[in-house]
């Protein structure tokens, strides 16, 4: 194995090691018992046409803006045709939309055909709470 080479995988095996190392480190922020998510609108099964608007809805807990750090508060992402949820000891990445500013509803233009939705809550830094606040998953057609 070239020099190179070795530095190059040595550096993605640290860099994936500090990772790990922070993900363990993080403390996730808890969400009181019966918290939940759940999407208003549209209905499960429901065909809509686009855009479509996306109505949030959240039990047990309030809305805050990310980086407002507040008891048994978080911001909602949304998870738009996942086939599973993403690292839920991570803070959310780009394969969500994120609603940092605190959003209850937002408008999404979708292409003709099948799509699923699900919402996952976090905390002020984007981490999922303890338990994780999720929606079920929902399907819509879009025509």
């Amino acid at each position: 194995m070239s020099k190179t080479l070795f530095k190059v995988l040595g550096a993605s095996a640290a860099i994936a090691l500090s990772s790990f190392a922070l993900a363990q480190q993080m403390e996730k922020t808890a969400a009181p018992e019966g918290s939940m998510a759940y999407i208003v609108s549209p209905a499960n099964g429901a065909t809509v046409s686009s855009p479509v608007k996306v109505v949030f809805g959240l039990q047990g807990m309030g809305v805050a803006p990310a980086g407002v750090q507040a008891n048994n508060t978080g911001h909602h992402h949304l998870l738009i045709n996942g086939e599973q949820l993403p690292n839920l000891d991570m803070p959310l990445g780009s394969d969500v939309t994120h609603f940092g500013g605190g959003q209850t509803e937002t408008t999404v233009t979708l292409e003709p055909g099948v799509h699923t939705l699900q919402l996952i809550l976090g905390d002020h830094l984007h981490i999922p709470h303890n338990p994780p606040v999720t929606s079920e998953k929902i399907t819509i057609t879009v025509e």
